[in-house]
């Protein structure tokens, strides 16, 4: 359990040491201060994005820059290419793919596509019914998309994504999905569209609804564009995802998406608090490239997106400026970006008897931008003469929150700072020692595993971590009754 932090480490230690305590009344305890790394670690759920390919495919990718996520956005015709039937063995190989290259999947669904001759509806859709209209994206051609206010549409539409969900909600290989479907590449606006505009908000609603109803384990993202949609999404547990960052004045002098857009469409919706129950993931505007050749300030830039606690970044899959100045700023971003946990402190007994439960006093904290949204636990493995014995605790690592500015600096927009650290969080566990162990000197290692137990699944920022995930920590004597 998390414990006030003005208790004392021995006050910690004292309700069970009693049990082991024979010849003293102050029994001997072991007590470590891990050290603290730095390196970039490849941990689930946050990080760089590989865009359109995964990791092990990406020659872009350079080998200093580890990615846990592969990220894709399909046509609904390419998912589901004939009626009633989605395109399982496609899923299935991007799954294996996926998965050899130590990633995991997210993705968002379209259906408006502004490339001429490339539509992302099916192309079964008119004659099962599905009205198509046509309308311009600038001086593009004429372009066919499916009518979303349709009834006939709409529906065909809506089951899509009730069996998309049945399908892959829960699915191990999927870190989230964007809530798609809507507007250009399924952001949710119609810009520069004449004469077609977004359907009614009454659908845009339906729509949502059945993302959240269609996947009701694996999260969501809602795209920054949605406005009445976004706060509607957020209201029902979503996270954001904004596709432009970086921009500085890009499409004009008067008006980029950093100062103009971001943080007024984000408190206009209530979506400001959203990263503290899902997950905010960034797009560049262009890419990185841009950002140096236009004078953009890069700090400013990955210190805006730390401060709205973002967990994942996409650059698209380009090359990377060939600039060390600039690799070592990504490497800074990438050391905060999502949750980055840190051990301070680590207590116990040096002695316990078998059978008796062995208090542990910790002192965790979260470096990073964002929390951990799964409720991975922290677990010890102890191995010595009977053997080895996993004792899963408790405390789960979702509890540690990142730093926070309780309001945004008046000149955010222009010069953000840098993100306040996490505050440290005590903890304490009570694991019993199997009756059974055979005393003896034991090793005592910790580890982050998923609910079901297993091999640890999270990289910590401390020195010690060995082959098997573990972090070997300190000694216990284990002595009979």
């Amino acid at each position: 359990m998390l414990t006030n932090r003005g208790r004392t480490w021995a006050a910690l230690l004292s309700a069970a040491t009693w049990a082991v305590a024979t010849c003293t009344r102050e029994p001997e305890e072991v007590r470590v201060r891990p050290r603290e790394i730095h390196d970039l670690l490849p941990n689930p759920g946050i990080g760089w994005q590989t865009f359109g390919r995964s990791a092990d495919r990406d020659r872009n990718l350079p080998s200093w820059l580890p990615s846990t996520i592969r990220y894709e956005r399909w046509g609904w015709g390419r998912l589901e290419p004939v009626p009633g039937g989605i395109d399982r063995s496609f899923l299935e190989k991007v799954f294996a793919e996926t998965r050899r290259a130590g990633q995991r999947l997210a993705f968002r669904v379209m259906c408006n596509s502004t490339q001429p001759g490339s539509p992302y509806h099916p192309a079964w859709l008119a004659a099962a019914g599905g009205s198509i209209v046509t309308t311009r994206y600038l001086d593009k051609a004429s372009l066919p998309i499916p009518d979303l206010d349709d009834p006939k549409t709409l529906n065909l539409h809506l089951d899509f994504l009730r069996r998309l969900g049945a399908l892959l909600d829960g699915h191990p290989d999927i870190d989230h999905i964007d809530i798609g479907s809507v507007g250009w590449w399924g952001e949710w606006h119609m810009s520069n569209s004449n004469p077609i505009r977004m359907p009614r908000a009454s659908h845009q609603r339906m729509i949502v609804d059945a993302y959240f109803e269609a996947f009701r384990t694996t999260p969501l993202v809602m795209l920054i564009g949605g406005k009445e949609m976004l706060a509607h999404a957020v209201r029902k547990g979503a996270g954001w995802r904004a596709d432009c960052l970086g921009d500085m004045g890009g499409f004009g002098p008067r008006w980029n998406h950093m100062e103009h857009l971001y943080t007024q469409a984000l408190a206009e919706a209530g979506a400001l608090e959203a990263w503290r129950r899902a997950p905010v993931a960034w797009e560049t505007c262009w890419d990185l490239r841009k950002w140096i050749e236009a004078g953009w300030p890069l700090r400013h830039i990955f210190n805006y997106a730390l401060a709205l606690h973002g967990s994942h970044f996409n650059n698209k899959s380009v090359p990377l400026p060939q600039d060390s100045a600039v690799h070592e700023e990504i490497r800074r971003f990438l050391r905060r970006l999502g949750y980055r946990l840190v051990l301070r402190e680590w207590a116990h007994p040096a002695v316990i008897a078998r059978g008796r439960q062995l208090p542990i006093a910790m002192q965790w904290q979260n470096v990073g931008s964002a929390p951990c949204y799964r409720p991975f636990r922290v677990a010890i493995r102890l191995r010595g003469p009977g053997g080895e014995a996993v004792l899963i605790g408790r405390t789960t690592v979702d509890r540690f929150p990142p730093g926070h500015f309780a309001e945004l600096p008046a000149d955010f927009v222009r010069n953000a700072p840098d993100l306040p650290l996490g505050e440290p969080v005590n903890v304490e566990e009570l694991l019993e020692v199997p009756p059974t162990l055979a005393p003896g000197d034991y090793e005592v290692a910790l580890g982050v595993v998923d609910h079901g137990g297993g091999a640890p699944v999270l990289r910590l920022a401390i020195e010690g971590r060995t082959d098997d995930g573990w972090y070997p920590l300190s000694r216990l004597r284990v002595v009979a009754e």
